[in-house]
């Protein structure tokens, strides 16, 4: 049955209107030909999204050769402000842009974990308030914001979740209330995240992947054929409650304490860094210290810290001969030949692998050359960690690319992943690639921003009729 004459009319509309999104301002004959339609068609179009104050003539343009320059048409980008916040524990973050993404203004504020909840909560709003304000914008079209936790698939609220401050949930309404116009959207940060690695960062040219957050805390995202996956009750990817070897017990319904997170969490990695004698200064273990660790070990690793030593060169744990003596003979390689020390040395130094409890050897020539041989060693046993996480959702999932997410994944970059992904070579026969994160822990910020455009874009440019 064909379609009425208003249907065609608002499908070609929005057909045009996700052109001029995707492809930014263009001219009616450019319209015309990506559309298919014809010139008529377009010209109706074109008067019909103007007159609705959806597109304007944004410029002209030159490349014709005789007659008037061609009239580029393009989204009114002030017809709707929005907002994107990233919660976490221990602070937030605020970003305001246009209809069409343009980031207009931004900032953040930290929140002390002893400040109540009411201070809390009008600290936040009154980010919000003054990023707004910086913006330009009168209201707030749609508010889209990230948080730690379970998001109820029915409601879509944040839910009660021990552990988390409680003026995350109190913040959302407060929003509401502030901005009563403003269509408010909550999504679990991993989510989010997942969501702005595919569309800009490490899996772009990926619809089925993993993405492993790796910050304050540990999560998950499983985008299955293109679509994100949240599970009965929003907790698909919850991985730090996933029961795995080498804790001290197990985790419990309202602890992850003991599952995965025990091995994979800031202060795990901070923790186990301190084991190799990498430990940040500084009394507090938080997730800026994981950072800070894992990016220095990377440097001395690469060879970045003055050494010179590539990443798979330097030192391992003991689990061969020949790699312990490679490994030897890489952390003495700046020093003369006559000074390198055999395996055998009474100098060299046998440590214990604090994963494993196997026998490491090392030799401290110098303290440059020792600390590249620990940040080595730190880096096997992190990838040894969370290749046990990696490993399980492989196994169930197969999902073929596994992105390491979240600013701890970033600061290891390749020299981090290439270690988990031969480690899942070994242990799985499902081919899976492993991927530092493209955008670390702004792609929170940058997924809440693209799902509340989506959301808003898909309100005005609805048809009529819908």
């Amino acid at each position: 049955m064909p379609a009425s004459p208003s249907t065609a009319r608002a499908i070609n509309d929005r057909l045009a209107l996700r052109l001029l999104q995707q492809e930014g301002p263009l001219t009616a004959g450019q319209l015309k030909q990506l559309t298919g339609l014809s010139r008529p068609t377009v010209a109706d179009l074109v008067e019909r999204l103007t007159a609705a104050g959806l597109i304007a003539v944004v410029g002209e343009a030159g490349e014709q050769r005789r007659g008037p320059n061609a009239k580029l048409y393009g989204i009114v980008a002030d017809r709707a402000h929005l907002a994107a916040l990233d919660i976490r524990t221990e602070g937030v973050s605020v970003v305001v842009s246009d209809l069409v993404g343009a980031v207009l203004a931004e900032a953040s504020v930290p929140i002390d974990g002893d400040t109540g909840t009411g201070p809390a909560v009008e600290q936040a709003v009154a980010l919000v308030e003054r990023v707004v304000k910086e913006a330009g914008a009168d209201r707030l079209h749609t508010v889209g914001i990230g948080a730690p936790g379970l998001i109820d698939p029915a409601s879509g609220e944040l839910r009660d979740s021990t552990g988390l401050p409680e003026w995350h949930r109190r913040l959302v309404a407060a929003l509401q209330d502030r901005f009563p116009e403003a269509r408010v959207n909550v999504e679990n940060e991993t989510n989010l995240a997942a969501l702005a690695e595919q569309r800009d960062g490490a899996a772009r040219d990926r619809d089925t992947f993993v993405l492993l957050w790796l910050g304050h805390g540990t999560g998950a995202a499983v985008v299955l054929d293109g679509a994100l996956r949240r599970g009965a009750s929003g907790g698909t990817g919850e991985i730090g409650f996933l029961p795995v070897p080498g804790t001290s017990g197990l985790p419990s319904a309202v602890d992850c304490e003991g599952g995965f997170h025990s091995l994979g969490g800031s202060a795990a990695v901070v923790e186990l860094a301190g084991s190799y004698g990498l430990s940040p200064e500084g009394d507090a273990v938080h997730e800026p210290l994981a950072v800070e660790v894992v990016r220095e070990a990377v440097a001395l690793a690469s060879g970045d810290g003055g050494a010179g030593v590539a990443a798979s060169d330097v030192a391992r744990p003991a689990s061969a001969a020949g790699e312990q003596a490679a490994a030897m003979r890489t952390a003495d390689s700046g020093d003369d030949a006559d000074t390198a020390r055999p395996l055998d040395d009474p100098s060299a130094r046998a440590d214990r692998h604090p994963d494993t409890d196997t026998p490491v050897a090392s030799a401290e020539p110098s303290r440059a050359h020792g600390t590249v041989a620990s940040a080595g060693r730190f880096l096997d046993a992190l990838a040894d960690r969370l290749a046990i996480g990696v490993a399980s959702v492989v196994a169930i999932l197969d999902p073929g690319c596994v992105v390491l997410g979240g600013e701890v994944g970033q600061a290891g970059g390749d020299v981090l992943a290439r270690r988990v992904e031969e480690r899942i070579r070994r242990m799985s026969p499902l081919a899976t690639v492993v991927r530092p994160s493209g955008l670390g822990g702004a792609a929170v910020l940058r997924g809440a921003l693209l799902t509340a455009r989506e959301a808003a874009q898909d309100e005005l440019f609805a048809p009529p009729d819908r």
